[in-house]
């Protein structure tokens, strides 16, 4: 970009060139050289073409389960959490091994040992992970230190993948030093289900969150 003098203002291309305006000052710099055509066609924008793909998916994964969480992704205040949790889709994602790529999704990628490992991971802000206090098996919360805890809210998110889209059920549970609570099962086990869970203490404070 650069700009140019002139007695006779120019705007619009001409040739190579494009002039136009940019705060008061008259500019030209050449065309661009890409071309919406051979991007979709050209064999050697395939890549591209595939990381695009895959890129517009995990946004969109990821922000249906974000508005899932929407409640409790305000409480952690945490203003880079939209581009962290954006990065753990993409991950996600890479672990699906039985798509071709530009085809690759966030759900194939949680069916695997090490996709359900990094979701339980993920710290939403400075809110400890629940994980490290719960875990599931068989419809069935299992939790250490519960005495320490007043009330659980856990979240059961059906995962469309395919539509990008989620479904989600809430339930709220007292604990009175249990070690075992069996919930509800809301959703096909066929579905792909994700398990959020809050433990609040007695004056309803999140004191953790996250996966399970």
């Amino acid at each position: 970009m650069a700009t140019y003098e002139s007695i006779i203002k120019i705007t619009g291309a001409v040739g190579d060139l494009v002039f136009y305006d940019l705060n008061g000052k008259n500019v030209v710099r050449k065309k661009s050289g890409f071309n919406k055509t051979a991007f979709k066609k050209n064999p050697s924008y395939e890549k591209v073409r595939q990381n695009s793909s895959e890129f517009g998916h995990c946004s969109k994964t990821g922000k249906a389960i974000r508005n899932s969480l929407n409640v409790y992704i305000k409480t952690a205040g945490d203003p880079l959490l939209y581009q962290k949790f954006a990065k753990l889709m993409t991950e996600v994602k890479d672990l699906d091994m039985t798509s071709e790529r530009g085809k690759r999704t966030v759900e194939n990628g949680l069916k695997t040992e090490e996709g359900q490992k990094l979701l339980r991971e993920f710290q939403f802000g400075g809110i400890k992970k629940t994980a490290d206090r719960i875990r599931i098996e068989n419809q069935t919360l299992h939790l250490k230190h519960s005495s320490l805890m007043y009330k659980m809210i856990i979240l059961t998110i059906k995962l469309d993948s395919e539509h990008c889209n989620t479904e989600y059920a809430e339930e709220i549970l007292p604990l009175d030093k249990q070690q075992e609570i069996v919930f509800q099962q809301h959703f096909s086990e066929k579905s792909v289900l994700l398990y959020f869970a809050a433990l609040q203490n007695e004056d309803n404070e999140i004191t953790h969150m996250g996966f399970v």
